[in-house]
């Protein structure tokens, strides 16, 4: 296979377009039938903020509840500038002293002392404020940073399934390591040195028009020159900051999806493309980190130069003045020593500017996801979902993933409390849809589904899911221990329903030849247990969950037939009493339905028990019997 273009990339993992292709059968790609990638559009990759102001704004709001530290942080940021100013300026008087004639060696040697140890005082001074300011803005930046991640956890809490189909993993991840963490070091360095920067330059610039104002003038003319430079150079800059972020998500969600899916990478032998496929995205990675680095870096040497050519037309043009006798030693000294104080806040400011260019476009890539459109909240919903049976139907529900392309058409059917409803038919048909429909996973187009006789929009969207347990072909466990898992599936159940659930299940006898039996800590999805293993703990959480309505979607497909069998008299006793949904390729594990729903191209073709279907002579009875294969 070839490996993809940079392009294609890009729009898979970097967020501009991250939607498959739909599947063999007009279901979305992925998993059978079910969502798979054909959510909405990811994250955007390139070009300029929409909104910088606003997004700054909103940055800023997380520093609100530390005004009151924040304002000691001004105090002592005001402390160390004046102790830095008015210590440099106290030097005027000693230069002059030196220099003049009629004083003795012990006389100069006094008034030395004296100086030099209200200098002291002075620097003393900005050095403790320095200390103060350092640790207050350390607690807020971190504080901050704490509230920010939280907020965006919480938001991905409640975003709908259709954004993590959409987009990769470690795209989504990114945003909470490598853009968190950027805006983590602006808000601890960058927003301190702007500030300080400020209150340098407007109380050096004070004291340069008291210490010479013809001086000053000359310094003046280079502010236009640092400003115009540094805007230049950060306009070209930022652009390619916000290209760099944008990379390093499509690649952290490419080296995500890779590690993840090692074993099919290295059973196709496909380790070559991966490679070509990830040269691609580290050289377009590489290229954008060149761009912002070099621009960014350019900034601090090219706006040092031009302070020191201010640095030395003042020094020269401020010796003449003293050769005409219009200016001291003492005063130039110190002018000098301001002209160079001048420029060192705008060269830190502008070094700054690169953490400043990556925090804005990491703050703009998790606002984006902290704005998306979040779930239904539980207080849209009329009921709690105490009572309910599990008596479900669906009335001409028609749903697609994109507007334009249906998945389900006009889907009708009903299953009352107690009975084994299931569906078959070829991958991509929209088996999985309709659970995903049950569950609010996605909302309807058109069509009505109730549970009870009540719009599944009316209940609580927490209860109504609390009354659906799901076991999924594709296992997930957690880090943390058999109980701890088998638990998940009702946080308040006791330590005797977990074993009589992992029993109903037919797991207890494999648990108990653990090492450690229900103790047994499980790392890495339950790497240290075999797939059917997994299936066997994901059916026994379900059945701890007392929900009155089961789907099973291809929920015995990684266990082998011997255990299949061995399983069925504890799905019998689960199933019992229950509204159940049953997904399966194996036919021979659906013979027993109440009803069995064949479906096609989004459409039930055939529907009733195994007997009737057989008789019918369909599609069915085709697939039962090899005559035709399911796609």
């Amino acid at each position: 296979m070839a490996a993809r273009t940079l392009e294609e990339l890009q729009k898979q993992y970097s967020s501009k377009k991250h939607a498959a292709k739909g599947g063999p059968m007009g279901g979305p790609g992925g998993r059978p039938g079910g969502p798979g990638r054909g959510g909405p559009p990811g994250m955007r990759a390139h070009g300029k903020p929409k909104n910088t102001k606003k997004t700054i704004k909103r940055l800023l709001s997380y520093l609100n509840p530390y005004r009151a530290r924040l304002v000691l942080v001004l105090v002592c940021m005001l402390f160390s500038t004046a102790s830095s100013l008015v210590g440099g300026y106290i030097l005027r008087p000693v230069i002059n002293s030196l220099v003049e004639t009629g004083k003795t060696v012990g006389e100069r040697l006094s008034y030395l002392a004296v100086i030099l140890c209200v200098i002291g005082g002075v620097y003393l001074v900005g050095v403790a404020a320095s200390y103060i300011q350092a640790r207050l803005m350390l607690s807020v930046s971190l504080g901050a940073t704490e509230k920010l991640r939280n907020d965006l956890f919480n938001k991905v809490q409640d975003l709908p399934v259709r954004v993590f189909d959409g987009d990769a993993n470690g795209e989504i991840m990114s945003r909470f390591t490598n853009d968190v963490d950027n805006i983590d070091m602006m808000l601890n360095n960058t927003v301190v040195s702007l500030i300080s920067g400020a209150i340098n330059i407007i109380g050096t610039v004070c004291m340069m028009v008291y210490t010479n104002v013809w001086l000053t003038l000359i310094t003046a003319v280079f502010v236009p020159i640092f400003l115009f430079g540094g805007a230049a150079i950060g306009k070209k800059s930022r652009k390619y900051y916000v290209g760099q972020q944008a990379a390093l998500g499509a690649i952290n969600g490419y080296i995500e999806e890779s590690v993840s899916g090692q074993k099919v990478i290295k059973v196709f032998n496909h380790e070559g493309v991966c490679l070509e496929e990830f040269d691609k995205l580290n050289d377009d990675m590489r290229d954008k980190q060149f761009k912002a680095q070099f621009y960014g870096g350019i900034m601090g040497p090219v706006l040092g130069n031009i302070s020191q050519i201010n640095y030395a037309l003042t020094a020269g043009v401020g010796g003449l003045l003293c050769l005409a006798g219009g200016f001291d030693v003492g005063g130039l000294t110190v002018f000098v020593g301001y002209s160079r104080h001048f420029s060192m806040p705008i060269n830190q400011i502008s070094q700054q500017m690169a953490t400043i260019f990556s925090a804005l476009a990491g703050a703009e890539r998790v606002f984006e996801l902290m704005d998306r459109d979040p779930e239904p909240s539980d207080a849209e919903g009329k009921f709690d979902g105490e009572r309910i049976r599990g008596d479900v139907v669906m009335r001409d529900v028609t749903f697609g993933y994109e507007p334009d392309k249906m998945v389900l058409k006009n889907i009708s059917l009903y299953a009352h409390p107690g009975q084994k409803i299931a569906f078959v038919g070829s991958t991509g048909a929209g088996k999985t849809t309709i659970t995903n429909l049950l569950n609010r996973f996605y909302d309807i187009q058109s069509g009505v589904i109730t549970i009870d006789n009540t719009d599944i929009k009316d209940y609580k969207i927490s209860a109504l899911r609390r009354n659906i347990a799901m076991v999924l072909q594709d296992t997930h466990l957690f880090t943390g221990t058999v109980k701890e898992n088998i638990r998940y599936g009702r946080l308040d159940a006791t330590d005797e329903e977990v074993i009589a659930a992992a029993k109903t299940a037919s797991a207890h006898s494999f648990i108990m030849r653990l090492e450690k039996g229900y103790d047994t800590m499980l790392e890495g999805d339950g790497a240290n247990l075999s797939q059917g293993q997994r299936q066997l703990l994901n059916i026994a959480r379900a059945a701890l969950s007392r929900a009155p309505i089961l789907v099973l979607d291809e929920a015995t497909s990684s266990v082998d037939t011997r255990t299949e069998r061995h399983i069925e008299h504890g799905m019998d006793r689960l199933m019992k009493d229950r509204t159940t949904f049953v997904i399966a390729h194996r036919l021979s594990t659906v013979r027993n339905a109440d009803a069995i729903m064949v479906l096609e191209q989004g459409e039930i073709i055939e529907r009733g028990t195994h007997e009737d279907l057989l008789a019918l002579g369909g599609r069915y009875y085709e697939l039962y019997t090899g005559k035709k294969e399911l796609d």
